[in-house]
């Protein structure tokens, strides 16, 4: 949720210019367990591409001579070590590394209050024991680094740290359960993107200056301590991407400094704690991918200040209340995906900071309130998957700036509306409703489609030429409809010149005629093509060679087509190819070694075809159904070939 290599970097210039002024007054030379714990951390580098220890050399002063280094002018101790792999240099950031391990002789730093290795990406080897001595620290950073093994509990007795970073590494294990117990001046934890396992300590509670706590993508698991709504000084708070269960813990509701709180993809249970509407400074809300239940309480309309709010892939029920209307800053909203009831409240036409809106998946019924045209900022709407019952597009969304539309599964019959015409739309799904007619030529004007599904309706007609003129349109499914005709004029459509290559199309089970152009891979549309899908078709004709040429795509669906002819080998020359559909065809002689070696090769059906001879040596495993009716084929995985 923030961008960490910013913040990091602020942080370590405010810190270079602090410490690095002790140079200009140096009086005492560098203290020798010093210079000797330095110079153990230095053998132990492997590695040194930019050369950050280069001017530790063994006869010259750590103090004044050597990069990365501040002491203490009456003492010689050091107080500073900064080597980081992202630092300024004259206005510019620079990235570079350091490989090697992390000696405990730097324990020996008595009087060292920031250590920062953060960002030098390839140490490796465990956190030395030793740095548990280090009780003048003040800020540690260890972050985005290759270290592995556990938190040291040795840890615990760094009483006087403010700020212990030691994201994205390779950690395991559990929390030292009395590693917070001393830390009371801590105000920034950040563990995230390791391999911590076991539950939150309660300990945490204790840490009452923590501003920062970001823990997400471990392994935590057990429940939220109650001892968390302890943390009143608390701005940003993310557990997400971890296996915590049990309830949101009502004391949650006490952090009413918080900014951020994200517990996504968890599985969290039971209800929303309605104390959540006491946390009046939240700017985000991410509790998505749980499993929380019960109704959305009213409370949450006192989140004024609530930017987003993210509460998708639950299981929440009941209306969505009314005082969501009440929250005047919010831009976007994500309820999908639970089971919503009731009608879509009019008070969101209050929200006239609102960009997005996504209620899809619930069981919401109809109309859509009129109200909602007055939120003249909406740019993405999607009302997917509700029993709206609409029947028709309601003509009010026109009066709308929207860029996209999703209107899925809405009981939509009928033909497309007129006006859209002259929407600017870069995204329309109007999939799996009970539209009719024929594809409208004015299509053709909707220029800024980048995004179109009209999959399973009841579209009879051919593809009007008109379609040519989608010059962005990159997404194009149209499968399970009536529609007839030749596909060509598509495969020649305009592109501008870095957008409008297509990366899907779907044209499956519908009455298109063929044959496919033996030039289609030769098409500049087509260039960045990852899934082609034109099965159930009745084309007839080979399958073209120029397919291989096609060197993006990915999946390959050509199954109840009527082709005949040989699989082409040239098809091997698809490197990406990992899902390949050729059965219910009549094609004959053998199946292409290359084929069935393609590296990426997961999906693999030639069955009831006219293919013959033994089946190719390949490394995967494909079931025997997938060869099956082909009574020339032999070879594992089928009987053995006699001869």
């Amino acid at each position: 949720m923030a961008n960490h290599p910013t913040k990091y970097l602020l942080i370590l210039l405010v810190f270079h210019s602090i410490f690095f002024g002790f140079g200009i007054r140096q009086s005492r030379a560098c203290h020798p367990t010093d210079r000797e714990a330095l110079l153990d951390f230095k053998r132990r580098i492997t590695s040194d591409p930019l050369k950050l220890l280069h001017s530790w050399i063994p006869n010259k002063d750590c103090c004044t001579t050597w990069e990365g280094i501040a002491c203490d002018p009456s003492s010689g101790r050091v107080l500073n070590l900064t080597r980081p792999g992202l630092y300024s240099d004259s206005d510019s950031p620079v990235d570079t590394s350091l490989s090697g391990t992390l000696s405990p002789f730097l324990g020996n730093l008595s009087s060292l209050q920031i250590l920062d290795l953060g960002n030098l990406k390839n140490l490796k080897g465990h956190i030395p024991s030793e740095l548990g001595k280090l009780t003048n620290l003040r800020y540690m950073f260890l972050n985005s680094n290759d270290i592995e093994g556990s938190i040291p509990s040795s840890l615990e007795g760094l009483s006087r740290l403010q700020s212990l970073y030691l994201s994205n590494n390779h950690l395991m294990g559990p929390i030292p359960k009395d590693l917070f117990k001393k830390m009371t001046s801590l105000s920034q934890l950040w563990l995230a993107e390791n391999m911590l396992s076991g539950s939150i300590p309660p300990s945490i509670g204790i840490m009452l200056e923590l501003r920062y706590l970001d823990f997400h993508d471990n392994n935590f698991s057990g429940s939220m301590p109650e001892s968390i709504g302890r943390l009143q000084n608390l701005l940003h708070l993310d557990i997400s991407k971890n296996q915590l269960s049990g309830p949101i813990p009502g004391s949650i509701g006490n952090l009413s400094n918080l900014m951020a709180l994200d517990l996504s993809n968890n599985r969290l249970s039971g209800s929303i704690p309605p104390s959540i509407g006491n946390m009046k400074s939240l700017e985000f809300v991410v509790l998505s991918d749980n499993a929380l239940s019960g109704p959305l309480p009213t409370s949450i309309g006192h989140l004024q200040r609530a930017r987003s709010l993210i509460l998708e892939n639950n299981n929440l029920s009941g209306n969505i209340p009314t005082t969501i209307g009440n929250m005047a800053g919010l831009n976007a909203i994500y309820l999908s995906n639970n089971t919503f009831t009731g009608k879509i409240p009019p008070t969101l036409s209050r929200l006239e900071n609102l960009l997005t809106l996504d209620l899809s998946e619930n069981r919401l019924s109809g109309p859509i309130p009129p109200q909602l045209a007055t939120i003249r900022n909406l740019q993405d709407l999607d009302l997917s998957s509700n029993p709206l019952s609409l029947r028709t597009i309601p003509p009010w969304i026109q009066q709308l700036s929207l860029f996209r539309l999703h209107l899925r599964q809405t009981g939509l019959v009928g033909q497309l509306p007129g006006w859209l015409s002259s929407s600017s739309l870069s995204t329309l799904d109007l999939s799996d409703n009970s539209l009719t007619g024929k594809l409208p030529g004015w299509i053709g004007n909707m220029t800024n489609l980048s995004f179109l599904n009209l999959s399973n309706n009841k579209f009879h007609s051919s593809l009007p030429h008109q379609i040519q003129n989608l010059s962005l349109l990159s997404d194009l499914d149209l499968h399970s409809n009536m529609l007839s005709g030749r596909m060509t004029r598509l495969f020649s459509k305009a592109a501008g010149f870095a957008l409008g290559r297509f990366n899907s199309i779907d044209l499956s089970h519908n009455n298109f005629s063929g044959p496919i152009d033996a030039g289609i891979g030769n098409s500049t549309v087509m260039g960045y093509l990852g899934s082609l899908i034109l099965s159930h078709n009745p084309l007839g004709g080979t399958i073209p060679k120029s397919l291989g040429k096609l060197g993006y795509l990915q999946v390959l669906k050509l199954e109840g087509n009527g082709l005949s002819g040989e699989i082409p080998e040239e098809l091997a020359e698809a490197k990406l190819l990992g899902t390949v559909m050729l059965s219910e065809n009549s094609l004959s002689g053998k199946i292409p070694e290359g084929i069935l070696n393609l590296k990426n090769l997961k999906d693999f059906n030639v069955s009831s075809n006219r293919l013959s001879g033994k089946i190719p040596r390949h490394k995967i495993k494909i079931p025997v159904s997938s060869f099956a009716g082909n009574p020339g084929l032999c070879g594992a995985p089928l009987a053995p070939c006699k001869n």
